[in-house]
This record gives structure tokens, sequence and C-alpha cells, in this order.
């Protein structure tokens, strides 16, 4: 059998690849959204990653010219906050502020409005560690209300004593905060006294 001429056989395969595309074009309708939606998103977070490539590049060359924080001016503790100056109330009672830390509220409320020991356990008092009556009766909150009362000597005494019985991470947390806290003003005071000399 002869062959046919060049043309009418590309003219043929075109006749064919159309009819293929032509049946399968209602397939291809229905992918056309998501293949579209695809593309899209692609190309988006390919502008997304090169702009973020560009401003670390900046944030680089500019890091060079400024000095760096020490510390964010975000992270702050409470530790780290002074406290304002109180107003007295005619009452005696020291007013609130909006800078009260919710803590040092409670301690306070507790520090002035109950006496010592008026929610420690019922029956015959014993003698604690540091002279703390019933201390492992006390509630955390009740402990850390009487805190700013002790000496370094009886913080340390206290920490020691609750190593060795009960051993409660949020009071050795809270004992070693304070005495950390009471070591620094002292440190400070110290080095305030060198100063003026």
């Amino acid at each position: 059998m002869k062959q046919l001429p060049f043309p009418v056989r590309v003219a043929a395969g075109l006749a064919v690849t159309t009819a293929e595309r032509v049946r399968g074009l209602p397939k291809q309708l229905t992918e056309l959204p998501v293949t579209v939606a695809s593309q899209v998103l692609q190309a988006s977070m390919r502008v997304q990653q090169h702009v973020t490539e560009l401003a670390i590049k900046g944030d680089d060359a500019l890091s060079s010219l400024r000095p760096a924080e020490e510390a964010p001016s975000w992270a702050t503790f409470d530790e780290d906050l002074e406290e304002p100056p109180s107003t007295p109330e005619p009452n005696g009672h020291r007013a609130a502020t909006a800078f009260d830390d919710p803590w040092v509220a409670e301690e306070r409320a507790l520090a002035e409005e109950h006496t010592e020991g008026e929610f420690d356990s019922p029956g015959a008092p014993s003698a604690g560690p540091a002279g703390v009556t019933d201390y492992d009766s006390l509630t955390l909150p009740q402990l850390r209300a009487r805190l700013r009362r002790y000496t370094l000597a009886q913080l340390e005494e206290l920490l020691a004593y609750e190593r060795d019985h009960a051993n409660r991470p949020s009071f050795t947390g809270m004992l070693t905060r304070r005495i950390g806290n009471v070591r620094a003003e002292q440190a400070e005071g110290g080095s305030e006294d060198t100063t003026e000399r």
C-alpha cells in the first residue's frame, strides 16, 4: 500500500488530536477552577517568600547600623516592674491604682484585713521553721501574704525546711524568688551606700 502524502497525514493527526481534546474538554472544564486556584496560590506564596527574604536581608543590613537592644521592651516580668507610689486613703488603706499587680493586691488584702493565723487550721498551734506557726498547714496565698515580714535568714530557713519536707514546687519557687528579690534589694542598698561615701 502506498503511503499518503505527508501533509495529509499531519492533517489526519491534527483531526484526531482535536477530537480527543474535545472529548476531554468537559473533564478539563471541571478541573479548571482547581487548577487556576492552585496556580494563583503558588504564585502568591512565591511572592510572599520573596518579600520575606527581602525583609530578612533588610533586617540584616539595618542591624549592622544600629546596636541591638539588650532586652526587648515587651519582655517585662513582674519582678522588673517598680511599684508606683501609694496614695493613702482617709481610712488608712492604700488606694488601688491601674498598675497594681494582682498578686501584690492579694498579699496586701490578706495582710491588712486578717489577723495573724486567722486562716490557719484549727487545733493546737505548732511552732514551725523560722518561728512560723503551723507552717505546714499554710496555703500558698497565706504564706505569700506574710513573705514581706520575714528576714533573709528566715526566708532561707523556710526554703530549706520546705525542700526537706513537702518540697512543693509552688512554695519553693515563691520562696526562691523572694530570697532573690531580698538579696537584690540588699545589694542595691549596699551599692548605694558605697557610692554615697
